[in-house]
């Protein structure tokens, strides 16, 4: 038996290449990481509007930690949790967005709307995550200090351009923490691989961090290993290495 019980893997810029596909490669690899008993499952700031393809191409039946962390998946149609960012906080994002003429979408459940689709009625709706795009970078920096300052949200990046909000104390960490809890595993079971810092908390908790090769250097630093880029099969390659002794 492996010594990691459970893979959890980002998808854009680990899982994913720059052209949004896994490889067959990494296909094969993630299936033989299945059939030696180790469970696979996505940590990622996707939700199911962009997940499920993934899940139904690498025929999964296992947990998904969706959106950072607010929608925990016991199967592809089993809902475990969901956790949604206060009403009145969203107004507040959503006005500091519109105030700094920033880009901005969310993931509710019923859709991933962009600024270009909003309307008031989203507003009722729950949303389980939103997020920022500013390309000036100190305007970005300046965004996420101003919501920082609240106190009452839990922010991270998934690109130096970007902010990704949840609900306070939500991450991959605390998702992955709950499929652990669920499945009878510690945490120093776990095998993560990501890229951005919203995989950050996660990278540190896990028995084994691994950052891709094209990682945030932050990340790089926090890892307890780096594996090759996105581009060049780096999550087969961290399960050829880690999970099976493999010389890659």
């Amino acid at each position: 038996m492996p010594q990691y019980r459970l893979l959890a893997l980002d998808l854009d810029g680990t899982t994913l290449t720059e052209d949004k596909v896994i490889t067959e490669v990494t296909r094969t690899w993630i299936h033989k990481a299945e059939q030696a008993g180790v469970k696979v499952i996505f940590a990622t700031g996707r939700g199911t509007q962009t997940t499920k393809s993934f899940w139904e191409e690498l025929e999964l039946q296992s947990p998904m930690v969706l959106v950072n962390g607010a929608e925990v998946w016991e199967s592809p149609d089993v809902l475990w949790k969901r956790q949604y960012i206060d009403r009145e906080h969203l107004l507040q994002l959503h006005q500091l967005a519109v105030e700094w003429n920033a880009h901005y979408w969310g993931y509710s459940v019923e859709s991933l709307t962009s600024k270009r689709n909003w309307t008031e009625q989203m507003f009722d709706r729950d949303w389980m995550k939103f997020g920022i795009r500013h390309d000036d970078l100190d305007k970005i920096q300046e965004l996420r200090s101003i919501i920082a300052g609240w106190g009452t949200l839990e922010i991270t990046r998934s690109a130096a351009v970007n902010i990704e909000i949840s609900p306070l104390g939500i991450s991959k960490e605390s998702g992955v923490q709950m499929v652990c809890d669920q499945l009878g595993i510690g945490m120093d079971q776990v095998m993560a691989i990501g890229d951005n810092m919203n995989d950050l908390r996660l990278i540190r908790a896990a028995g084994l961090g691994v950052a891709m090769g094209n990682a945030d250097d932050e990340l790089k630093r926090e890892a307890n290993a780096i594996t090759d880029t996105n581009e060049q099969d780096g999550v087969a390659k961290a399960i050829q290495k880690y999970i099976f002794d493999l010389a890659v």
